[in-house]
């Protein structure tokens, strides 16, 4: 049995194609999992819709939306700082590739590093790239999207002209612009949890490996089992719902 792939490709070892399909696996796995509506395993960012359609009922029965507007911007300054992150650890990357061979003979003096090719540490390097370029897409987008909602918020009619089928539509809509925006920037977020991960690979494939397992229970228990969570259930169930008009 041989244990790498040959051909005109760099030669990849059997481990590390086995623990990046893993890490892929979980990767994607969580995402589908996480973002998936499901009425029994509503994760914090799920939960919170509700929250922001009750904001977006505020909103219409204020005459002046600086406090709306001051949300969103709060949430465009963080993905602008997540973005601006991103654009630095793409420089490190690619700093990395110009001194590959610093970078081998500091983890090679590791007595539990796996030793690896030159192609394989490009390879390496080049998923992590991948991964934060990802990220950064992400965030621009997200960024785009808030932008819609400040417009979508400045274009939402006084209380006084609020008619009973805006009353009832217009929350929800606000509401579900705002949740595609928080989608972006929270799969953006978990790019950057993969790709810290990514960089045990550097060490060994079974590094890489296990530091996917342990993402995932990291953002398992905050996404449905922190007291984060527990608590915005708590104050849902013992906020009493609006009665329709």
């Amino acid at each position: 049995m041989t244990n790498s792939i040959t051909g005109s490709l760099p030669v990849i070892p059997v481990q590390d194609i086995i623990a990046f399909v893993w890490f892929m696996a979980l990767w994607l796995g969580y995402g589908v999992f996480t973002d998936r509506p499901n009425p029994d395993r509503r994760p914090a960012t799920q939960v919170m819709h509700d929250y922001r359609v009750r904001w977006m009922e505020r909103m219409l029965e204020r005459d002046n939306r600086i406090a709306d507007v001051n949300i969103v911007i709060a949430h465009m300054r963080c993905a602008m700082l997540f973005a601006s992150i991103t654009i630095l650890v793409l420089a490190g990357a690619v700093t990395i590739l110009g001194n590959l061979g610093k970078a081998r003979e500091v983890i090679s003096e590791l007595s539990f590093a796996t030793g690896a090719s030159q192609e394989m540490w490009e390879i390496k390097v080049f998923v992590l790239m991948f991964i934060f370029v990802y990220a950064f897409f992400k965030y621009a987008w997200c960024l785009r999207q808030f932008n819609f909602i400040l417009i979508f918020i400045g274009a939402a009619p006084l209380p006084e002209e609020v008619n009973a089928r805006e009353r009832q539509d217009y929350p929800d809509r606000g509401s579900r612009l705002m949740a595609r925006g928080i989608n972006a920037y929270n799969r953006g977020l978990r790019a950057y949890y993969f790709g810290l991960a990514t960089m045990a690979w550097f060490i060994g494939p079974v590094f890489l490996a296990v530091a996917a397992v342990w993402v995932v229970a990291v953002l398992y228990r905050r996404d449905f089992r922190s007291v984060v969570l527990k608590t915005l259930i708590e104050q849902e169930s013992d906020t009493p719902k609006p009665i329709s008009e």
